[in-house]
């Protein structure tokens, strides 16, 4: 890499970074901002030696085309889904598992982190094994968690006199 460019970048990029940033907040939502922000540091870094001494008004022209061409980009993309949505709808999809309350209930009720293991167990069928690898844990880790996190669901149904998910067989017994 050449020195000379990288320290023309050093020295003019400072200066550059919060009159975009204000100019780019100002029309746009903040994550657009950041990303055209990013965008123009990076036009401004591949062509710094057509840099002119004044660089903020040169850089506010190639964070317009930037912010033009995100706005462009969001476009399609908006149209693009109208499109899939037109085509294929996507299906309404419940929030509580089979219309359950109580298990929903008692899922609000358990950790964070053993309700995301059962949801993906149950609702998204996942192995012990593809859990792990969604929480990047061991296999092995994942199946005492998720066998912890049944237990304690199995509690929480237990205190509500919900059942958790079976009927026990009264077959031979004596009411």
């Amino acid at each position: 890499m050449d020195e000379s460019r990288r320290e023309r970048f050093e020295e003019i990029a400072p200066g550059l970074i919060e009159p975009l940033r204000r100019f780019l907040a100002r029309r746009t939502d903040p994550d657009t901002a950041d990303d055209v922000l990013a965008e123009t540091l990076l036009v401004c870094w591949r062509r710094v030696a057509e840099l002119p001494d004044a660089p903020l008004a040169w850089a506010y022209g190639v964070a317009a085309n930037c912010l033009r061409n995100a706005e462009r980009s969001a476009r399609r993309q908006r149209r693009m889904a109208a499109r899939v949505a037109a085509l294929d709808p996507p299906r309404p999809v419940d929030a509580e598992p089979d219309g359950d309350p109580e298990l929903t209930s008692a899922l609000a009720r358990l950790r964070a982190a053993d309700a995301e293991l059962l949801r993906l167990w149950a609702w998204e069928q996942l192995t012990p094994a593809e859990i792990a690898t969604v929480l990047g844990v061991s296999a092995n880790a994942a199946s005492i968690r998720l066998h912890r996190a049944r237990e304690r669901l199995r509690a929480q149904l237990r205190k509500t006199g919900a059942s958790s998910g079976h009927e026990e067989s009264r077959e031979g017994r004596t009411p």
